[in-house]
């Protein structure tokens, strides 16, 4: 996995999303995406051994962009808390990249189909899977896979991210690239989740929020529910 280079007239390759705020917005802890991204040295402490970066940021920014957070959104169908098995995930993801000749094979169409195939058995080559492990990736990709809208080259400009547990997933929130600096608006519009929070927080009616900008009550709700309920 190479750096990839920042392109400045694609935005999806703009660094745009601090750590915290990435792993809010897709629902998962920071060190968690952290970890992915930076990788790990070697810890004498927990005597945990060191591991590469599963997903390659822009360098000496701090900050990542809206293909890392695809990427990290695809990721996550694999998340464990066993290292040795993340690890072997990379490995099974560049071994497929290889094969398909491509790169970034995360943000590819093949991911829907062959790519996905090729990952699931290389890991399992790598790292003993039981049956319900394999199902339950498969599920997990597949529902994670669908939540990306493509372009015309089939590469990721939005993404609607996965719903607060226990909250109506309606997938009412998305993120792009070219709208509100990629942070969360309301679907269909380009309404960011925040104004209408801060909006309802200074005291104003829900309906009143709704009216002004054009929005069905139930979309403002889910705005709420998407920043409050992470």
């Amino acid at each position: 996995m190479s750096t990839p280079q920042v392109n400045p007239d694609d935005h999806r390759d703009s660094p745009l999303y601090t750590f915290s705020a990435a792993a809010r917005h897709l629902g998962i802890p920071p060190r968690t995406l952290r970890y992915w991204i930076v990788g790990r040295s070697f810890s004498r402490r927990s005597r945990a051994a060191p591991s590469k970066p599963l997903i390659r940021a822009p360098a000496r920014t701090g900050l990542i962009t809206f293909n890392n957070l695809v990427e990290a959104h695809v990721l996550r169908a694999f998340r464990s808390e066993d290292a040795g098995r993340m690890a072997a995930t990379g490995t099974a993801i560049e071994n497929a990249e290889k094969a398909l000749g491509t790169d970034r094979l995360l943000l590819r169409t093949e991911m829907n189909a062959s790519g996905r195939d090729m990952v699931l058995e290389g890991l399992g080559k790598l790292y003993e899977l039981s049956g319900s492990d394999r199902l339950a990736i498969r599920q997990m990709l597949s529902a994670a896979l669908q939540r990306i809208e493509r372009d015309d080259e089939g590469l990721p400009a939005r993404l609607y991210p996965f719903a607060p547990r226990g909250v109506p997933d309606n997938r009412t929130i998305v993120l792009d690239p070219e709208t509100a600096f990629g942070r969360p608006t309301i679907a269909g519009s380009r309404i960011a989740t925040a104004t209408v929070v801060a909006r309802l927080d200074a005291g104003d009616r829900l309906e009143a929020v709704a009216d002004e900008y054009g929005l069905a009550a139930a979309r403002v709700v889910d705005a709420v529910l998407y920043e409050r309920a992470r």
